[in-house]
């Protein structure tokens, strides 16, 4: 095989990677607010089960979970993942499993930071006539913001490197590419996956940085 197919095999790994990361990312994140939401709800029920949620999630391996997800509902009930394909059925179920997971990871970075606005300030704008969601998009989330970006960042690069998982139950993404050609003698596929993802998250490292140089302003 010449260098330009395989290096457009890995193309084609790498947009598999890209769209779990980005699907990941844009599901994750507003899941994990409304999580945090039930961590800090005072219904003391609702509370310590997503707590106890976070905690199983956040404390068992990423690459377990995705098996689980994958093997369990046929192992435990008989079912399969629908899909016109297994490939597009172990995509689905790798979504799933990324979702969860980094929604969890999510909720505890959103919680911190909505506990670390300062009480007296949710107090003032009660004084001023401001409702409790007036309160909470016009103070509260601008400053939540500014606090979990350098988390959040760390976190979502994180998400980058940990797609190459999925290949635990065959989806084809840029690393399961690379290493397939290990069995023609050549290594250099691999290096080049790794060039893949340090470009990536050369370029999240730039845009996390004007970000937070951009909500400077915020003194908190």
């Amino acid at each position: 095989m010449n260098t330009q197919a395989i290096l457009l095999t890995l193309l084609h790994g790498f947009g598999t990677t890209c769209l779990l990361f980005a699907l990941t990312l844009v599901f994750a994140a507003p899941l994990g607010l409304l999580i945090s939401f039930g961590s800090m709800s005072r219904v003391r029920p609702l509370r310590w089960l997503t707590k106890t949620c976070v905690w199983a999630i956040r404390g068992t391996p990423l690459m377990l979970q995705v098996i689980i997800v994958f093997y369990g509902p046929g192992l435990l009930w008989g079912l399969r993942w629908g899909g016109p394909s297994r490939e597009f059925s172990a995509m689905f179920a790798v979504l799933v499993a990324f979702i969860i997971n980094y929604a969890a990871y999510f909720s505890e970075i959103y919680r911190a930071g909505i506990e670390g606005v300062p009480h007296g300030q949710y107090e003032a704008g009660l004084v001023l006539g401001m409702t409790k969601t007036q309160i909470f998009f016009k103070i509260t989330l601008l400053q939540v913001v500014k606090r979990i970006v350098p988390p959040m960042s760390n976190e979502i690069i994180t998400l980058v490197k940990d797609t190459s998982l999925a290949r635990v139950i065959a989806v084809r993404e840029i690393v399961m590419e690379a290493f397939t050609f290990t069995t023609k003698g050549l290594i250099w596929p691999l290096f080049s996956s790794g060039l893949f993802f340090l470009a990536f998250c050369g370029v999240l490292t730039l845009l996390f940085g004007h970000v937070e140089r951009k909500l400077s302003y915020f003194k908190v």
